[in-house]
């Protein structure tokens, strides 16, 4: 029984120092966020392509 309350609160602790180590390099990152999307580019249409009608009837594509 000793064993199991030792090896319970070992891993109390651990967790807590992980989630601990997270949340702080979480409220202390200072870096510049990661960009997915290309900064000043757009997306652009082509001939082959087509947006979304405002009825909701999406167009189909042609074979190629």
């Amino acid at each position: 029984m000793k064993h199991e309350l030792l090896m319970l609160r070992s891993l109390l602790v651990a967790s807590l120092l992980v989630c601990g180590l997270i949340l702080g390099n979480m409220l202390t990152y200072a870096g510049e966020p990661i960009q997915l999307a290309g900064v000043g580019q757009t997306a652009t249409l082509t001939a082959t392509s087509c947006a979304l009608p405002p009825d909701g009837i999406v167009c189909p594509r042609s074979a190629s």
